[in-house]
């Protein structure tokens, strides 16, 4: 898991406002990528209250608050208030009562608002904290979307990588990352791969040096995350070793327990990388959506074979 996301960082991502610019935010952190609506809370029930959540109230929940005396508010906010949360935020431009907010600056609990749908904005925050707080690890290759297929090319180093990334931004394709991948798992089916910001956008190619994918190839040629669907693993080809002429068994490589589908791919003088590329992400979507060329040429095989012994 991450070292958790400032209250700073949440508010410039989300686009909010700070009702209460008095409360110190430097030491707030967010480590649960989820959040809370306390409705609940609102009428006195705090059992098992995730109060290290980022909190929501929405209409619902305002609107309940409105029924209540003055003195039942204040006490409600009191109870609320007190618990050890990293922040509130009211959806729908919702901007909540002075009291309310004497409370927070009491209790030194940070206050938001936002313009957004309060169903909305709990998908868009919990989407981007469960990226942003996912585990992370980094490993040596280029991610590259082909045809919306995320394909990481690994390799010794001065292999081709590179090279292979950027004759697939020529043909089209768009760029990741280079050099560096930070993985993340997002949940046990989806892998994202991202740039380290001090080398986003950038290709090192040997004898040239670096390279500025998005100020040659424009804005068209990059993306900033993409899920991680294929491994490609090139390797200096060897008349010793026998390699995959079929596909009939996927091979796979494993990251941060969550298994991708990897093909190795034997380097030869001559041999076009980008089109291999292209076509094992094209392959590969075609598995996807249940057609295996490999297998229909299998079954074609058995076929014939039946047809001569009859």
């Amino acid at each position: 898991m991450g070292q958790g996301i400032t209250l700073s960082e949440i508010a410039e991502k989300m686009n909010l406002k700070n009702l209460t610019p008095e409360v110190d935010m430097i030491e707030k952190v967010v480590n649960v990528p989820d959040v809370n609506r306390p409705a609940l809370q609102l009428a006195g029930f705090y059992d098992r209250f995730d109060s290290n959540r980022v909190q929501i109230i929405g209409n619902v929940e305002n609107r309940y608050v409105q029924t209540l005396s003055e003195e039942q508010r204040q006490e409600t906010y009191e109870k609320l208030l007190q618990h050890p949360i990293p922040c509130i935020v009211f959806c729908r431009d919702i901007v909540p009562e002075e009291s309310f907010l004497k409370t927070a600056v009491k209790y030194g609990v940070p206050i938001f608002n936002t313009v957004k749908q309060t169903s909305d904005f709990m998908a868009e925050i919990i989407r981007w904290m469960n990226v942003r707080l996912a585990p992370c690890i980094s490993i040596h290759g280029v991610l590259v979307d082909v045809y919306g297929v995320g394909v990481l090319i690994m390799g010794e180093s001065g292999i081709g990588k590179s090279e292979a990334a950027l004759e697939l931004i020529k043909r089209g394709h768009r760029l990741v990352t280079d050099d560096v991948v930070e993985i993340r798992k997002v949940s046990d089916e989806t892998l994202v791969g991202t740039a380290p910001e001090i080398t986003k956008h950038f290709i090192e190619l040997r004898g040239i040096g670096i390279v500025d994918v998005r100020s040659m190839f424009g804005v068209q040629s990059i993306r900033e995350t993409q899920n991680i669907d294929l491994v490609i693993t090139l390797e200096d080809w060897s008349r010793d070793k026998e390699y995959d002429r079929l596909g009939l068994e996927e091979e796979y490589t494993e990251f941060l327990g969550n298994k991708v589908v990897c093909h190795r791919i034997p380097i030869r003088p001559g041999r076009n990388l980008a089109i291999i590329v292209e076509s094992a992400a094209v392959n590969h979507r075609q598995k996807q959506m249940g057609y295996n060329a490999a297998a229909e040429l299998y079954k074609r095989v058995q076929e014939n074979i039946a047809k001569k012994k009859k």
